[in-house]
């Protein structure tokens, strides 16, 4: 479900599709950031993984992060980095969200 989830969100092998919540977040992104979409950032992120096909081998599932998986480690990254906490709109609560078919916490 994962997977399909992230296609449904606009994330293909093929690119990011116009008009999807991945090209909103995209836009977003890129103007957060000055212009560009930042690596490991969550548009990204969802890209590499539209592009394989999968989000299980990564860790972000339907059901939650995998432990010991990429996803984790992003995850504890991220939450060292922001005293402890996985911030809203980040790279993990936004990629988890996607992959459990969310909005990816962006209004």
């Amino acid at each position: 479900m994962a997977d399909q989830n992230v296609r449904n969100a606009g994330f293909t092998p093929s690119g990011i599709e116009r008009g999807s919540l991945g090209s909103s977040l995209m836009s977003q992104e890129a103007r957060a950031s000055g212009g560009g979409v930042p690596s490991g950032g969550p548009t990204s992120t969802l890209q590499e993984l539209g592009a394989r096909g999968t989000t299980h081998s990564s860790g972000y599932t339907s059901s939650g992060i995998s432990g010991g998986s990429r996803a984790s480690d992003t995850m504890s990254r991220e939450a060292t980095a922001h005293g402890g906490g996985v911030p809203r709109g980040g790279t993990t609560s936004t990629v988890q969200s996607i992959s459990m078919g969310g909005k990816g916490g962006r209004r």
